[in-house]
Parts: C-alpha cells; sequence; structure tokens
C-alpha cells in the first residue's frame, strides 16, 4: 500500500533517513519524536516537563499536517531515560490527552541523543 510522508511546514532536517509521519490509508505512523530543535540540537536539558511538551506539540504538528487532530490518536509509544521523570511525563501528557486516552506503553532506555529525556512514536487515525 502506498504512503504519503508528512512533513509539516517549518522543519528542520531528520536525523536519520525517515519522515516526521507516514500516512497510509487514514492511518498515520509518527517517528520517533525527540525534544530537538530545527538543528536537532536537544532543547530543555534536563526538564522533563518541558521536553515532553515540546515533543507532544511536534507530534502535535505532525497529526494537524496530516488533518487530524490530538483526539485522533489511538496509540504511543513511550521511551523515558529515567523512570524519576515519569510523573513530568504523565502530567503534560494528561494535558494533550484529556478525554479518552490512547492505549501506550512506556519503558525505560537509552536514547540517540545525550540529554534527551523523552521520545514519543504516535499512531492516529485520521479522518475515520
Amino acid at each position: 500500500m502506498p504512503f504519503a510522508p508528512v512533513i509539516p511546514a517549518g522543519s528542520g532536517k531528520p536525523l536519520a533517513p525517515y519522515s516526521p509521519g507516514a500516512l497510509a490509508d487514514g492511518v498515520l505512523y509518527v517517528s520517533g519524536t525527540l525534544p530537538f530543535d530545527k538543528d536537532n540540537n536537544v532543547m530543555y536539558p534536563g526538564d522533563a516537563t518541558a521536553q515532553t511538551r515540546l515533543v507532544l506539540e511536534t507530534i502535535k504538528g505532525v497529526v494537524e499536517a496530516a488533518g487530524g487532530t490530538m483526539a485522533d490518536v489511538v496509540f504511543n509509544h513511550i521511551f523515558l531515560t529515567d523512570w524519576a521523570n515519569y510523573a513530568a511525563l504523565n502530567a503534560v501528557y494528561a494535558e494533550y490527552f484529556p478525554g479518552d486516552k490512547p492505549g501506550r506503553y512506556c519503558i525505560q532506555c537509552g536514547l540517540v541523543k545525550p540529554g534527551a529525556l523523552v521520545e514519543i512514536a504516535t499512531v492516529a487515525h485520521i479522518g475515520t
């Protein structure tokens, strides 16, 4: 099945060979999103709250560029470098998903750039 890459206006160049999102048959797959600026520098070092907000705002931009809203998100894959940041992540996460919550999992792991505390990849169903 063919897909359409989703690249919001003003996006920086990805760190690796991928698109920020891929839309196929109404399903949007948002690539793992880190707390980067347009030059792939880690923003808000040591601040899990600010990093989570930046990651979710970036994801929101991809979802909206595909024609959806955050209410269309059905699943999130969450990666944290330290469980000590779990409460901060959840506090911000609840702001972006105030109603019915999408499915998700959360694991602790290393991330691609030092200083990044959180990464989220998302699946959304657009226009269904």
